[in-house]
C-alpha cells in the first residue's frame, strides 16, 4: 500500500463513476480512506464502490442522483456517515460541458453547467460543514480546469464556471481556514476520460492539437491528475489553501 500521511477520514467523491472522480476514489481507497461514490449514473456509482471495496479493503458506499437534485444531499450525507464512520473530505469531480459558443448560448444550458459545476460545491460544502469542522485535517478539493486560465470561445458557460471554481476556492479557504479546513483546487488540461473520448470521437485532428499543445507531448491518464488531488487532501499539503494547482503537463505555459 502507498502511504500518504493522513487524516483516514471519509471522502465525498462526486462525479466518482468515471474518469478524474473514479481516479480519485481509487488513489484515496489506496492510502485507506473511506470513499463515497456520488454520480448521476447510479448503477455505475454502485459498481465502482463494489470494485474500490474489493481492492482496496476500505469502506464504500454509492448515491446515484443529479447534484442539481441539492435536496438529495442530505439523506446521501447520512448514507455516507453511516457506511464511513467519518466525512473529512469532498472532491467535487462532477461536471458537464454542453459546448455552446456565445452566438448559440441558451439560458437552459447556462443555467444547468453553472448548477452543476459549480453552485452544487457550494451548497455540498455548506450542507458537510458540521462534518469537516468536526474532524481535523478536513479537507476539500474541486477540480477545475485550464479553461479557467485560458479561456475556450467554444464553452463559454464551462469556462465560466470553472473560473467561478477559484473564485469559490479562496471564499471558501477565507472563511474555513479558522476552523484548519483547507479549500483547494486543481486545473487539470487535457486527460483521457470518457468526456473528452467522445470529443476526440467527434473531431478529427483534436487529439494531434492537444498533444502539440502539451510540453510532454500527449494527454494525461485520470490517474496522473487523481494521485494530485490525493496529495491536496493529505496532510502532506497540511499548509496548502486557497491554491489551484495546474495538472496540465505544460498547455498553460505553452499558450502564453
Amino acid at each position: 500500500m502507498e502511504i500518504l500521511r493522513g487524516p483516514g477520514t471519509g471522502v465525498i467523491v462526486t462525479g466518482g463513476a468515471s474518469g478524474i472522480g473514479r481516479a480519485s476514489a481509487r488513489a484515496l481507497a489506496a492510502v485507506g480512506r473511506p470513499v463515497a461514490i456520488w454520480d448521476v449514473d447510479a448503477e455505475r456509482a454502485q459498481a465502482v464502490a463494489g470494485e474500490i471495496a474489493a481492492e482496496a479493503s476500505v469502506a464504500t458506499c454509492a448515491a446515484g442522483f443529479d447534484l442539481c437534485e441539492t435536496e438529495r444531499f442530505e439523506d446521501a450525507l447520512d448514507e455516507a456517515r453511516r457506511a464511513l464512520g467519518t466525512l473529512g473530505g469532498l472532491v467535487h469531480s462532477a461536471g458537464i460541458a454542453l459546448p455552446v459558443p456565445v452566438d448559440d448560448l441558451d439560458e437552459e444550458s447556462w443555467d444547468r453547467v453553472l448548477d452543476i459545476n459549480l453552485r452544487s460545491q457550494a451548497l455540498l460544502v455548506r450542507a458537510m460543514l458540521p462534518d469537516l469542522r468536526r474532524h481535523a485535517g478536513s479537507a476539500i478539493v474541486g477540480v477545475a480546469s485550464i479553461n479557467a486560465i485560458l479561456g475556450n470561445g467554444a464553452n463559454p458557460a464551462y469556462g465560466a464556471s470553472k473560473a467561478g471554481l477559484l473564485g469559490l476556492t479562496r471564499s471558501l479557504a477565507d472563511r474555513l481556514g479558522s476552523d484548519g479546513i483547507r479549500v483547494n483546487a486543481i486545473c487539470p488540461g487535457y486527460v483521457r476520460t470518457p468526456m473528452q473520448d467522445d470529443a476526440l470521437a467527434a473531431v478529427p485532428g483534436l487529439e494531434a492539437m492537444y498533444e502539440r499543445q502539451c510540453m510532454l507531448g500527449r494527454m494525461a491518464e485520470p490517474e496522473e491528475i487523481a494521485r494530485a488531488v490525493r496529495f491536496l487532501l493529505s496532510d502532506e499539503a497540511s499548509f496548502v489553501t486557497a491554491e489551484f494547482l495546474v495538472v496540465d503537463g505544460g498547455v498553460v505555459p505553452s499558450q502564453r
